[in-house]
């Protein structure tokens, strides 16, 4: 949906975010570490596309929402003075993201209402980055290095071809979360030891428990469907945006699973799996979400607190 009076609103009624401001990110533990991939023995539906997905030896941590306008506000009002990299696309002042000034001196507002919508319009560099911006303490952090040393990436063209490696560093604690993070955390059920067909834990969805098919015509606030959780507490894993993973479909193009609130229901499906295009490509209807390691120091305290071993994510 493109909000026509977001520009002549804005300056008035937006939500401005301060460059010194630090965004929190709400995470949820996926636990249940050497699980078994999907199979026919262990999926409860009759979906074989995706099987051989979902297999994580170790525990970590996924947002449990969508990356928000409001959070990548922050991110652009820290790194995006000038933008260099591209982080901001002109076509997210009609999704919730307004940029103001001049070159060296841009400030980013969210309009109103949309804080809480997902951020779109971003592409997987621009996720990389936020990665390594919040890996670097956030702030003036860098973005060029940490979960990601970005000089690897070389985009040519319109398609956006790449060479270098797009799995994060190792050690890396906040980064785009693997094909198999990002299925494990969506469909499978740690209790039954199952796969569900949808990110509910269910094999059936309707309306009311995600945004998809254009119902309503647009993104929503993260979280709104009560009825779109997952078994790991993860919400709009299915609907709202497609989400950058990843994992390398086809050459250098990045994966997408979970749909979109344009898509069809078959695309919320664990079935359902696309390459998103090279990593340069930006939609209204792409975002992301990211996942965690936390710090050994607090990998400890964990342990010390609970008696339980995490397992450090190996890569």
């Amino acid at each position: 949906m493109k909000i026509q009076s977001l520009l002549t609103i804005a300056a008035t009624s937006a939500l401005i975010v301060s460059a010194s401001a630090s965004i929190t990110m709400d995470w949820v533990t996926v636990g249940n570490p050497g699980n078994a991939a999907q199979s026919a023995s262990n999926r409860s539906h009759n979906f074989a596309a995706g099987d051989g997905y979902g297999a994580v030896g170790y525990s970590y941590q996924i947002g449990k929402y969508e990356v928000t306008n409001a959070q990548y506000a922050v991110f652009l009002n820290a790194k995006a003075k000038s933008d260099p990299y591209g982080l901001y696309n002109t076509e997210m002042a009609n999704y919730g993201i307004v940029r103001n000034g001049s070159s060296g001196d841009f400030f980013y507002i969210t309009g109103p209402g949309l804080g809480n919508r997902p951020v779109v319009f971003v592409s997987w560099f621009d996720a990389a980055r936020m990665a390594n911006w919040m890996v670097n303490g956030q702030g003036g952090g860098s973005t060029e290095t940490g979960a990601y040393t970005m000089g690897e990436y070389h985009p040519i063209g319109d398609e956006g071809e790449t060479s270098g490696n797009f799995q994060a560093n190792a050690g890396a604690q906040v980064y785009i979360p693997t094909e198999n993070e990002w299925y494990k955390a969506a469909y499978y059920n740690g209790n039954t030891l199952t796969y569900s067909l949808y990110p509910t834990g269910q094999n059936t969805i309707s309306r009311i428990d995600a945004n998809f098919f254009y119902d309503p015509a647009s993104t929503t606030d993260v979280g709104s469907y009560v009825g779109n959780s997952s078994m790991y507490g993860t919400f709009d894993q299915g609907g709202n945006v497609w989400e950058w993973h990843a994992a390398e479909i086809s050459g250098s193009s990045r994966g997408l699973r979970g749909g979109s609130w344009i898509s069809l229901e078959d695309d919320l499906r664990s079935s359902s799996r696309i390459g998103g295009g090279g990593p340069s490509l930006e939609n209204y209807d792409i975002g992301f979400r990211l996942a965690s390691v936390p710090e050994p120091s607090s990998l400890v305290l964990s342990v010390l607190a609970s008696g339980v071993v995490l397992l450090r994510r190996k890569r």
